[in-house]
């Protein structure tokens, strides 16, 4: 299926009058579960149309993590289909906000389930009128509530007002040096805020999206990159160790694609050399972001040669700085300390959460001003470019010094043959923790790479508290449905 920007204002409006005729109003909360399609964004334009909040869910939710992001932001209704519908039904009676419930694949009307209203989103989009509704919202209003993945706990709601979201699009899509003949190809999931922007930065620029429903058939995505003329490829790290094991695509023609932009951290070396091999005329933008402010920085292009391991400088119209344990702003090159960000893509909170807002939003510069701590560790260059450390939270110490994980995965896929790493800390009576290692090899060299190849590799790159101790060899690693490897899973004994 393919819309028009007119057609998707015309559904966009019938669904959003739709929506205000069954009760909705402004500032009211509504989940979208549905996998990366039309329906999603028609739906998220209508929410925002009547001045609501949308949450784009991951359509993989369990039931309990379901009913807890419904009961947490008190959701109003949800857009979902009939299969994803069977999930909510286990938990329906205990979501006592939500009273309506919008199905996009049934074309009778639905009988009402538990008192809950069921309205058939195809005879929304036939009967209601497709004139603008009147909303009042203004900028500092709440656009989104974007749900972390709670890998620590429960998850959070991170709030995005529209002043929030039409920043971080703005600032992205100059530096991307978008224009409405770019293409994108989105494979990303749009419960993912990288999925997301997408979307909302296409529609910013005029351009065009190409909606994937996962990665998981990689070659089905060169075709669509070589037979849609796609001229941008948002990807992660993981993406890309997928991408380079797939045969025959040098001499492919895949001369449209623009520019690739990879976040999370940045590409090891051999990845980006191979991309270029087999996209010569494309330029890549490594950058890092997180959910609670979109985007910190990228690394032009120009400069990847001389900084590959760098994510970059500060996005447009977004400030940067270091600080020490004692919060003190760090002035000096090279030193490593806490990520602080500054200007308007910083969020207004987690929702409901006073003590994680307390953690994560500090005072800034003026009165009333809040900058966002990120937990990240980097240090900066001379010059102001960003090398991502860790996460605060994953550093640990082997033999009374502190390892960075992130660093040893980098030397780990420097290794020829090693296409993707991922490192933990294992009890060790004498060290306190050891370092494990999880690597996946590239099939042409597993005949040819052995554990002590490995250790020897990384013995005369990092120092001997660094070092594993182990290595395991596996076929893949476990990955959430944003492509991050899933690091609590590869410690559970037995995974």
């Amino acid at each position: 299926m393919r819309l028009t920007y007119q057609e998707m204002e015309y559904q966009a409006n019938a669904l959003a009058n739709a929506l205000i005729e069954q009760g909705l109003k402004r500032h009211d909360r509504v989940a979208i579960l549905l996998e990366n399609s039309i329906e999603v964004v028609v739906s998220l334009f209508a929410i925002l149309k009547i001045g609501a909040v949308f949450s784009v869910l991951d359509h993989q939710i369990k039931s309990r993590k379901l009913k807890f992001i419904l009961n947490d932001c008190q959701s109003r209704a949800i857009i979902t289909d009939f299969t994803r519908f069977q999930t909510l039904v286990p938990v329906l009676g205990e979501c006592s906000d939500l009273h309506l419930i919008v199905l996009t694949d049934i074309n009778d009307a639905p009988t009402p389930v538990d008192d809950r209203k069921i309205m058939s989103y195809p005879q929304a989009l036939a009967r209601y009128p497709r004139s603008k509704p009147g909303a009042g919202t203004i900028d500092v209003d709440l656009a989104s509530l974007i749900y972390t993945s709670g890998s620590t706990g429960e998850p959070k709601g991170v709030m995005l007002t529209h002043l929030n979201m039409v920043t971080a699009a703005t600032s992205i899509v100059e530096y991307l040096e978008n224009s409405p003949g770019d293409i994108i190809l989105d494979a990303l999931p749009l419960s993912f805020d990288y999925g997301l922007y997408q979307v909302l930065m296409a529609v910013k620029f005029g351009g065009t999206v190409i909606l994937e429903k996962s990665f998981a058939f990689p070659y089905r995505i060169i075709d669509s990159i070589i037979n849609n003329h796609v001229t941008g490829f948002p990807v992660v790290p993981t993406m890309v160790a997928i991408l380079l094991r797939l045969k025959n695509l040098d001499g492919l023609n895949l001369d449209s694609l623009r520019y690739i932009s990879s976040t999370g951290q940045a590409l090891p070396l051999p990845h980006i050399n191979r991309l270029r091999s087999i996209f010569p005329k494309v330029k890549i933008f490594s950058m890092y972001g997180l959910t609670e402010c979109k985007r910190v920085s990228y690394l032009p292009p120009c400069e990847l040669d001389r900084r590959p391991s760098s994510v970059g400088i500060a996005i447009p119209n977004t400030e940067v700085y270091l600080i020490d344990a004692q919060g003190n702003r760090i002035s000096e090159p090279n030193v490593v300390g806490e990520l602080v960000v500054r200007g308007s893509t910083v969020m207004r909170g987690y929702w409901n959460r006073p003590v994680e807002n307390a953690r994560a939003l500090h005072p800034g510069f003026f009165p009333g001003e809040q900058v966002l701590h990120t937990g990240d560790l980097f240090k900066q260059d001379k010059d102001g470019f960003l090398y991502f450390i860790a996460r605060r939270d994953e550093m640990f110490k082997s033999g009374g010094e502190l390892v960075s994980p992130k660093e040893i995965e980098e030397v780990l896929c420097s290794c020829p043959g090693i296409t993707e790493a991922a490192v933990i800390a294992v009890e060790d009576q004498i060290l306190g923790n050891s370092i494990k290692a999880y690597v996946v090899v590239d099939e042409h060299y597993r005949t040819q790479i052995t554990n002590n190849m490995i250790i020897e590799h990384c013995a005369t790159r990092l120092k001997g508290s660094m070092v594993p101790k182990v290595v395991e060899f596996r076929a893949d690693l476990p990955k959430d449905n944003n492509g991050k490897v899933q690091k609590s899973l590869l410690a559970k004994r037995n995974f």
